[in-house]
């Protein structure tokens, strides 16, 4: 039954200049500015790697799964600070799989006591279909509107974004799939094409100190839109830090949607995260979605050579 529903579904989407939706949501959109906007990356000095997993929509049949791997560096050219990156995208929902690789750029630029980055993304978008798993009545294993054997269809895909980064607070503005890409499924001809449809990001977020040293309130805003649907989440975390320890906890709401809470923590550059998106539709919160985020960074130096050699003091 869920297969033929399935592939109602498909046939509706598949036809010609159909559009779709084709980012994900994650709860933990704070830790994964590298992966959402190109002008981010490069933005602390350090190596940054970070990847998520969310099950989504959890009790339900063939219920969208997704992942996201994201990675990033500075670097000086012509004594100039830039920023490279890459990130890495796959999602399964039913038959259906959609994947992104893309690798980015940024040029950072100091400005008001901050940095602002000003960043481009070039990737490879493909979606494919399971054809083989689609059981369909006799009536409609003819019908050319459902693809037969291998049904994959790949474009090239163009984002671009600006982001600065401020001591006391961040904005980033972003935008995805601006190329509009086009992918046919199945064999040319078929009536399968699909149109994605380009994606907006705005972030913003701040630090504020309390009167102990060691915590502080970050409240941030984290909107994702095509201008045919949206979410907005407005999170805010507390931090207790000391040392090279940080451990966090926070809750997030987007209206019309979900309540997410979250908790985590960095030891030694290794950041550990989980979220739970409980829906307040008729979904209910308990089919919602576990998010797990686990990230690294790292300082780099490649200026100074020999930093750590030292003398032996026999020999001073």
């Amino acid at each position: 039954m869920t297969k033929k529903i399935l592939a109602i579904i498909f046939l509706l989407c598949c036809m010609t200049a159909a559009k779709a939706q084709f980012d994900a949501h994650f709860s933990n959109y704070w830790m994964l500015n590298g992966i959402n906007n190109p002008g981010y990356a490069g933005h602390n000095g350090k190596l940054n790697i970070v990847g998520t997993y969310s099950m989504q929509l959890v009790g339900f049949e063939n219920a969208p799964k997704s992942m996201c791997f994201g990675a990033d560096m500075p670097f000086k050219l012509f004594n100039k600070d830039h920023g490279v990156g890459a990130s890495f995208f796959n999602e399964s929902i039913g038959l259906f799989k959609n994947q992104l690789f893309a690798a980015q750029y940024a040029y950072k630029q100091k400005l008001f006591g901050g940095t602002l980055g000003i960043g481009l993304q070039i990737g490879i978008i493909t979606m494919s279909f399971r054809s083989e798993d689609l059981e369909l009545g006799e009536d409609s294993q003819n019908d050319p509107a459902f693809p037969t054997g291998e049904a994959e269809g790949t474009g090239f895909d163009l984002g671009a974004g600006l982001f600065y980064d401020h001591p006391l607070f961040h904005v980033g503005v972003s935008g995805k799939h601006l190329t509009s890409p086009k992918m046919t499924l199945g064999e040319s001809g078929s009536n399968s094409e699909i149109k994605v449809s380009p994606a907006f990001y705005f972030s913003t977020g701040c630090n504020i100190k309390t009167k102990s040293p060691l915590i502080t309130i970050k409240p941030s805003v984290f909107l994702q839109t095509d201008f045919v649907a949206y979410r907005c989440d407005l999170s805010a975390r507390m931090e207790y830090t000391y040392r090279e320890k940080m451990f966090y906890g926070g809750i997030s709401y987007s209206p019309m949607t979900s309540v997410t809470l979250m908790v985590g923590g960095t030891i030694k550059g290794i950041t550990i995260g989980y979220a739970y998106d409980m829906y307040t539709t008729k979904i209910g919160p308990g089919s919602g979605s576990h998010d797990i985020v686990l990230g690294y960074s790292t300082k780099l130096n490649f200026s100074k050579k020999g930093k750590n050699k030292h003398k032996s003091i026999r020999i001073l």
